[in-house]
């Protein structure tokens, strides 16, 4: 039995990654902001609680963490005694083949690391942070265009981050996940809209634009700017392209997003 500390344990990976740690017999410290092992990122004060104790963390930092905090969390997690890190990352950072510097910190800490990078997930069409507002007036406006995006499942994400985290193969190996094709964002409506009864359309929106709605619908400014670059990058079709992670890690296809939306359209979400 590991004890290990997943941080955003409310969130898309983090909250299928604690049950399955769980369910490997491993103690698992499920941190956020409202768990019973409090963890705020914006309060260092909490991070060394947090991870004492710990063997292992599965590392999810916020878009905004700058990098001298991470690598103040690295440091108080390598004083904490924590043996191995796996940090969730984002596809395509490393073109030119130098090491991204939101993942520095973790790669030189010295500690065994391994790094996830997966592409823009499935279950953003259900996020309320994403595109789930859209879908349901069944008119999503988004920067991306006609690009296409291989949609990975959290699911995929959780299963190999669970991987990592528990066995020693994984160490120092970085991995692209995605789904296992590219889809249009009309392409992917078309998909949820057969399953739930529903004719859904999917608008270019330009990224200023885009970035004034986020902004007036709560997000931080400069959040929502990154949203609207990233989603500019699909446009540029600069994410149509699969990765074999999930196979690499698992020794299985990575799932369709008729499988994500199968499941998903069972809740109502989307109706």
């Amino acid at each position: 039995m590991t004890e290990i500390l997943v941080t955003g344990a409310t969130g898309k990976t983090g909250s299928r990654v604690v049950p399955r740690l769980k369910e490997l017999g491993h103690s698992v410290r499920a941190a956020s902001r409202s768990s019973a092992t409090p963890f705020d990122w914006a309060d260092p004060s909490t991070w060394q609680p947090a991870l004492t104790g710990a063997e292992a963390v599965y590392f999810v930092p916020t878009e905004l963490l700058g990098l001298s905090e991470r690598a103040a969390f690295v440091d108080e997690a390598r004083k904490a005694g924590v043996r191995r890190i796996v940090q969730l990352s984002v596809r395509g950072l490393d073109t030119d083949g130098t090491v991204p510097g939101t993942e520095a910190a973790v790669r030189d800490s010295g500690l065994e690391w391994t790094m996830l990078r997966p592409c823009w997930f499935a279950q953003d069409f259900a996020a309320p942070d994403f595109f789930l507002s859209g879908v349901r007036s069944g008119d999503l406006k988004t920067p991306a265009g006609d690009g296409r995006e291989p949609f990975i499942d959290a699911e995929d994400i959780a299963d190999v981050a669970v991987a990592a985290l528990t066995r020693p193969v994984h160490v120092g190996k970085a991995y692209d996940l995605s789904g296992p094709r590219s889809l249009t964002f009309t392409e992917a409506l078309t998909i949820i809209g057969t399953a739930t009864g529903r004719t859904l359309h999917h608008q270019y929106q330009h990224p200023d634009d885009y970035t004034r709605d986020q902004i007036a619908h709560g997000h931080p400014a400069d959040e929502a700017a990154a949203i609207a670059a990233f989603l500019d990058q699909i446009r540029q079709g600069k994410d149509d392209y699969v990765s074999t992670g999930v196979e690499d890690v698992l020794g299985r296809a990575a799932r369709t997003f008729e499988d994500y939306v199968k499941t998903t359209a069972a809740t109502g979400i989307w109706t």
